[in-house]
């Protein structure tokens, strides 16, 4: 029986996730700023107190669009060995999955629209865990479809019933 240390997964998503999150973000936080920027011109007598923290609000969205993609993709990693998956993620609270190849259930590739504009693709690793499936964000499509034909290879010839 072999064991298996918790270590930092060794791959990163793909560069080009920086840029997919960063427009995901925009596309979240730009009508909310608008809207309280709106919201005080339309709707206030335009008290300065009131627009310094309108314009506030919105420069924080703003920031906090092209931060937190970045501060993301220094922080989340994966891996794929013989023996299981690995996935390490978020920057506030590091959440660290491993789900050995016994234990997988199904995997499965997503692309939504705008990840399709940047050439990326999720792979999402279901298992016989109560905690959910495991995710692998933002890969380059083509590594995404290698590693689901691989990782389904391996669970096949993985000895046990994955429940």
């Amino acid at each position: 029986m072999s064991t298996t240390s918790l270590r930092p997964p060794r791959n990163r998503p793909d560069r080009r996730a920086v840029s997919w999150w960063t427009v995901q973000w925009l596309l979240l936080l730009v009508p909310v700023a608008v809207a309280a920027v709106g919201a005080y011109l339309l709707f206030t007598e335009r008290p300065v107190g009131l627009g310094v923290a309108a314009g506030a609000f919105a420069a924080l969205c703003l920031l906090m669009a092209l931060a937190e993609p970045r501060a993301a993709y220094r922080v989340q990693r994966w891996e794929v060995t013989d023996e299981a998956v690995y996935t390490r993620q978020g920057w506030l609270t590091h959440t660290w999955r491993v789900a050995p190849m016994s234990r997988i259930q199904r995997v499965d590739t997503a692309r939504g629209p705008v990840q399709r504009l940047f050439g990326l693709a999720d792979v999402t690793v279901t298992t016989a865990s109560s905690a959910g499936a495991i995710k692998i964000t933002a890969l380059d499509h083509r590594l995404a479809a290698d590693l689901a034909e691989r990782l389904t290879a391996r669970t096949q010839a993985t000895p046990g019933d994955a429940t």
